[in-house]
């Protein structure tokens, strides 16, 4: 699940999007430059099947709204994406050097 979601260039980014509150799939496209409906639609609903999101509908009738939202366990697997940026700022700004992590995953 964990490759599935993070292999795609655009999940992290769709899911930051969604915990700042960017929940409705128009604004959600304005926010990604480049990025189209389709994959947009493709990551959410990819998602949704692992319980990271949950979909509401609001309305019965054309034109109706969706809303997506992290869902308690989406929260928790992105602060393990978090501390994924954070460990690789570390190691972008020489902090923890590449050879270090290179050897502790060798053991």
């Amino acid at each position: 699940m964990v490759e599935s979601i993070v292999g795609c260039k655009w999940s992290v980014g769709l899911l930051q999007l969604l915990a700042d509150g960017c929940n409705r799939p128009s604004a959600i496209l304005r926010a990604s430059t480049g990025l189209s409906a389709k994959v947009m639609n493709e990551r959410l609903r990819k998602m949704l099947r692992f319980g990271i999101v949950s979909r509401t509908v609001f309305g019965d009738k054309p034109p109706v709204e969706v809303e997506y939202v992290l869902t308690p366990f989406g929260r928790r697997f992105l602060g393990i994406i978090e501390e994924v940026r954070r460990l690789q700022e570390a190691v972008d700004r020489g902090a923890i050097s590449e050879r270090a992590v290179q050897w502790k995953a060798t053991k």
